[in-house]
């Protein structure tokens, strides 16, 4: 539900500006008040969960998205609905920020959590990938308010089953990490980077201002690292960045998400300005990858993890997203399905076992004492990954068009033109992923000793 809401609302923009009057410019930060919470507060949710009790956390920030949503369907302003986009964020924030931490917690074995691990990573490809065609759907049948309803039966029924499931746990008190500077730095310093992100699309990669926010939000950033390592009690103790391979596999988390994230974008954008699919057609064009990727999270990431390593796995995983990508970056005018995509959509199933290992990996150093942190500082790479692929590689893939315009190409050669540097550069970053994983991540055996 939670990965579900960033995209649904994507195919409902139209309708929402013609009923609600929103400006060009206004109807932006419909997705952007949503990303821009939820982003920013993910790293200090997942501490605070381990302060004050992990189930607590995920119990309110259910709570909180689920009324968000309420309001947000109910919205009859722009500054209603935009307000409750930022509820809804701050809500799932709360709960995602926690998930992973109370799912390692929870499956301590190491097979059942590579298992747990599969299943998790295949929920959250499945939101990401249903959210456009159920978009589509509901605002057709229905109208576009019933996108943000169709949470509450979902929220209720998640919180009349983790009520009894969740085992409760006390946390170690808002005492072992009241630093309030310290929260005030990393919440400021993510919004502001993430602002400056997300803005990009719109002020152009050399933007001064949006440099300057990501500059800023940078600073505040290090500031919050130079507060940690001397406050008494840190918001943030930085012992769980002396793991290699929690940092490393949060960096290939960066590079893999921003190519994946903007794949799925930018081929939506191909199939639907070049070779004039409706939303419904695009959705449904897309469910492969996702039937791809579930099939392999769910049926081979755990088995293959526990025969090879899950560092072998993520880079077999990389190799097949490189390959996806680089298909991509060839793309005809007059493409086919068959021949031009579905290729691609069966190659992206590496995701499958990419995004499980990753998982596995990011979580390794997590204790009782520690994971929701772990988890909140996973989710945060995993979304400023994502927010950062869409806005740079749409940029790119939009000064190419125009630039291809300008030079007297059609209007389908410009757009699939950008559309090509646009995969291009993200199969570069995939390559840029694999190098990562390979010299930073060390098998485990190298781990330990």
């Amino acid at each position: 539900m939670i990965i579900l809401d960033g995209s649904i609302v994507t195919v409902a923009l139209p309708a929402i500006q013609s009923d609600l009057n929103f400006t060009s410019t206004g109807l932006s930060w419909v997705v952007n008040a949503y990303l821009i919470a939820f982003g920013s507060l993910l790293l200090l949710a997942g501490r605070l969960g381990d302060l004050i009790g992990r189930k607590r956390m995920f119990l309110a920030g259910t709570v909180v998205f689920t009324a968000a949503s309420l309001l947000a369907g109910a919205a009859q302003a722009p500054a209603v609905l935009l307000a409750a986009r930022f509820l809804q964020g701050v809500g799932s924030a709360m709960a995602a920020a926690v998930g992973l931490g109370i799912l390692v917690t929870l499956f301590a074995d190491p097979r059942e959590r590579a298992r747990a691990i599969g299943v998790f990573s295949f929920t959250g490809a499945a939101g990401a990938s249903i959210g456009q065609v159920l978009g589509g759907v509901l605002t057709d049948a229905l109208d576009w308010h019933w996108i943000f309803f169709i949470n509450l039966p979902i929220g209720a029924a998640v919180l009349a089953l983790a009520v009894p499931a969740l085992p409760a746990d006390r946390g170690a008190g808002v005492r072992a990490g009241a630093d309030v500077w310290g929260a005030v730095l990393i919440t400021a310093g993510l919004m502001a980077a993430i602002y400056g992100v997300v803005n990009i699309d719109a002020y152009g990669l050399g933007s001064w201002r949006a440099a300057g926010m990501i500059g800023a939000g940078l600073v505040l950033v290090a500031g919050f690292v130079v507060r940690q390592a001397r406050a008494r009690t840190p918001l943030m103790p930085l012992r769980i960045l002396r793991s290699r391979t929690v940092v490393g596999a949060n960096l290939t988390q960066v590079l893999t998400l921003a190519a994946m994230f903007a794949f799925q974008v930018l081929a939506a954008l191909y199939m639907q300005q070049v070779l004039g699919y409706g939303a419904l057609e695009t959705g449904l064009a897309m469910l492969p990858a996702a039937f791809m990727i579930g099939a392999v999270s769910l049926g081979a990431s755990a088995r293959l993890a526990a025969r090879f390593g899950e560092r072998r796995v993520l880079l077999a995983g990389l190799v097949l997203l490189a390959g996806a990508l680089g298909y991509l970056a060839r793309v005809p005018v007059q493409g086919q399905y068959v021949a031009d995509l579905l290729p691609v959509m069966l190659l992206i199933s590496g995701g499958g076992l990419v995004l499980p290992a990753l998982a596995g990996l990011g979580m390794s150093a997590a204790n009782e004492e520690d994971a929701g942190l772990a988890s909140g500082l996973f989710n945060t790479t995993q979304q400023i990954g994502m927010a950062l692929g869409v806005a740079v590689l749409s940029t790119l893939a939009a000064r190419r068009a125009n630039s291809a315009l300008g030079e007297g190409s059609s209007r389908a050669e410009a757009l699939t033109d950008g559309y090509r540097l646009a995969f291009g550069a993200g199969a570069v970053l995939i390559g840029a992923a694999i190098v990562v994983a390979w010299t930073v991540l060390r098998p485990a055996r190298a781990e330990r000793s």
